[in-house]
């Protein structure tokens, strides 16, 4: 186990939601002059050559003959799945305000929570489910325009 790995996952979960919400405010910016799917590539680009590097520095790649086929295919469908959401994001923000567009996005939290229970077994407490209620009341809340 390296260090990174030692790190409590509440910390690591903690550093994405900051690098999300700084992904918002930069492609807010970055879409203003650019159409969105060319942006989605741009940003797609950079975070090839990041991981490569990183991957690089840590030793870290992998044979892809130790990857079994599950693997493969899940992988491919998550990549596919997170590409037609970068493709929507930065459509959404494009056309939207970064603070109304990442509040909507992030019902994404809630959604993993229904689907962690209906597919993977997952249960959740009634203090679980009332935090995923409040999240989505909170999402659509902050999404809606105020009245003039």
């Amino acid at each position: 186990m390296n260090a990174m790995d030692a790190t409590p996952w509440q910390a690591w979960a903690i550093l994405s939601a900051v690098f999300a919400a700084l992904t918002a405010i930069f492609g807010k910016i970055g879409v203003e002059n650019v159409n969105s799917d060319f942006a989605t590539f741009i940003r797609t680009v950079v975070i090839l050559g990041v991981l490569a590097a990183m991957l690089a520095a840590l030793g870290e790649y992998q044979s892809l003959a130790t990857i079994s086929p599950k693997t493969y295919l899940f992988l491919a469908l998550s990549g596919l799945a997170t590409g037609a959401s970068w493709l929507c994001y930065y459509r959404a923000l494009k056309l939207g305000e970064a603070a109304r567009v990442a509040p909507l996005d992030k019902m994404s939290v809630v959604l993993v929570a229904l689907f962690g229970v209906a597919f993977l077994g997952e249960r959740l407490s009634a203090r679980n489910w009332l935090g995923v209620v409040l999240i989505a009341a909170g999402a659509v809340l902050v999404a809606l325009r105020s009245p003039a």
